[in-house]
């Protein structure tokens, strides 16, 4: 598998069970619904396992461009790589979340609120505030990057070329991000990857639901811009410390 199908395998394998689970709690009729926050940050912990697990033999199973970018940043990733990496990550959470769609499309049909729907997708606030927005999806991603920073050894392709992250242990990623979504989530929904949360967004705005309301683009930005922010200050700070 060349690093680009592992990208978009890892990453369509994080969003088909992290959607999924967003489904299975937030949907009318599914045998989850209403299970609650601790089932979410759960299934999305071991989304990130299972991505980790399939891709990181041979692409370093970043699944997320802010990971791609602050790597790259810290000097441990090849910026030539990043945006092949980028787009493949989009590829992989485009297809995750729409198999979640077609999945689960009686159950969207029998959910009444356009807001729910559109959660299974992708994030929004509890409460707007556009500055604590901000702040909270940098530090959740910059929890993230710095402690990837710190535990992982770099992995030498076949080219000689540094990838990162090929000898992480999928569990301690896992466990940080279920931490990040129990202790920083609660306000944001914890989207900490660009990838995660515009990726699905779009494929919220272009497939068929019915009544599905605002596809929420004038939060869409922040979702983005937070976590490239949170991984490029937790690379920079991993330089200052040595």
């Amino acid at each position: 598998m060349t690093p680009f199908i592992a990208e978009i395998v890892g990453t369509f394998l994080l969003m088909l069970l992290g959607c999924g689970v967003n489904a299975n709690v937030s949907l009318q009729k599914t045998y989850g619904s209403g299970s609650g926050w601790i089932v979410i940050t759960t299934g999305w912990a071991f989304a990130v396992y299972t991505g980790v697990v399939v891709a990181g033999p041979y692409s370093g199973a970043h699944i997320n461009p802010a990971v791609t970018i602050g790597l790259a940043v810290a000097g441990e990733f090849p910026v030539n790589d990043i945006a092949p990496y980028i787009i493949a990550q989009f590829i992989g959470a485009m297809l995750g979340a729409f198999f979640v769609w077609l999945m689960n499309k009686d159950h969207f049909d029998a959910t009444l609120d356009g807001d729910t729907k559109r959660a299974v997708f992708c994030n929004a606030p509890a409460i707007p505030n556009t500055g604590l927005n901000l702040l909270t999806e940098i530090l959740g991603t910059f929890v993230l990057v710095f402690a990837v920073l710190y535990f992982t050894d770099a992995t030498i392709s076949s080219d000689n070329t540094i990838i990162g992250l090929g000898s992480l242990g999928a569990l301690p990623v896992a466990l940080i991000v279920w931490g990040i979504g129990l202790s920083l989530g609660g306000t944001t929904g914890y989207a900490i990857n660009p990838a995660r949360d515009l990726g699905p967004r779009i494929v919220h705005a272009l497939v068929p639901i019915k009544e599905k309301g605002s596809n929420g683009w004038g939060y869409s930005w922040i979702p983005v811009v937070g976590p490239i922010l949170g991984g490029v200050l937790a690379a920079g700070m991993a330089m200052l410390l040595g």
